[in-house]
């Protein structure tokens, strides 16, 4: 029996230097966001692929680091935009859904898949309004133009900054595009 225990006590930290958050919630599919954000717009996959100069372009612009070259990007026939990204939040990855309009406009935001512990309420739908209508003109600042959440500062600054990024994005690549 004493055998047994000592296996078992060497097993459980082994189990936790390979683990991750234990927590993560997927709201939306991306044809649920994509229904709730262009509802009955025919949505086309866009191949976006930003060059390095693209990318330290928008890194300028915006302030915030590109991560990934290729953008996850779908556009109407009338040129409204909608992109999935990912930011990260304390820890683990956020996936949220971006809709913009032709003229660069945030017609919505939607959380995907939320992996962090605390700061969910990101998804209140009063925070994510707050975006509507902004463009890369908008400071997009935590505190400043857009409301802070206590208890989920990094989650609202990340998809905040998000924002900036696609908003950036859409105004030097995605609208030479059309």
């Amino acid at each position: 029996m004493h055998h047994t225990t000592r296996i078992l006590c060497l097993a459980a930290p082994a189990a936790l230097v390979g683990s991750t958050s234990g927590y993560a919630v997927t709201y939306l599919t991306v044809e649920q966001a994509q229904a709730a954000l262009c509802p009955g717009a025919r949505l086309q996959p866009v191949p976006v692929k930003l060059s390095p100069a693209q990318q330290q372009a928008i890194s300028r612009t915006s302030g915030m680091r590109v991560r990934q070259p290729k953008l996850t990007a779908w556009r109407t026939p009338a040129g409204d935009w909608f992109l999935v990204d990912e930011v990260i939040g304390k820890h683990e990855f956020i996936t949220y859904a971006l809709a913009l309009s032709a003229r660069g406009e945030v017609t919505g935001v939607e959380i995907l898949d939320y992996r962090e512990t605390y700061g969910g309420e990101i998804r209140n739908p009063k925070w994510r309004a707050q975006f509507t209508g902004k463009t890369a003109a908008d400071p997009l600042k935590l505190d400043t133009d857009i409301r802070n959440i206590s208890g989920a500062t990094l989650s609202c600054r990340h998809i905040t900054d998000g924002v900036k990024r696609l908003l950036a994005t859409h105004e030097l690549v995605l609208k030479a595009l059309r």
